[in-house]
């Protein structure tokens, strides 16, 4: 049997600011909320991943990161620039406007306003 991840939740202070916010840099879909109170805000990834991402209190920060093709690095990092979203090429140094990632030819950090940290790759 192979083993997919179906889904994974995104803790954040605002979930539908999050998920909003996360889909529009991506250029992904948002989809219906889900949950019996619609609790979840989702936002498919891909045929195979949905983030859902949900409101907590004190929302501990993930780490997500994407692999991504040329051109599709391109428009990501073009809509984080016409949105002045901070980002850099190392979590270390989330802020330094670079994209010389060291264990990719292109990569960058940004986050979102509950501190989740996204990790965008490309050869």
């Amino acid at each position: 049997m192979t083993v997919v991840l179906n889904h994974t939740i995104v803790p954040a202070a605002d979930h539908r600011a999050a998920a909003d916010f996360f889909a529009g840099i991506m250029g992904l879909e948002r989809l219906e909320p889900q949950g019996a109170s619609g609790h979840f805000e989702p936002v498919r990834v891909n045929d195979s991943l949905t983030l859902e991402f949900m409101a907590v209190e004190d929302a501990q920060p993930h780490h997500l990161a994407f692999d991504v093709d040329a051109a599709e690095f391109d428009a990501i990092l073009a809509r984080i620039r016409e949105r002045g979203v901070v980002f850099g090429s190392s979590p270390r140094e989330p802020g330094n406007g670079r994209t010389d990632h060291p264990l990719c030819e292109r990569g960058f950090f940004f986050s979102d306003e509950s501190g989740n940290l996204y990790e965008v790759m490309s050869a």
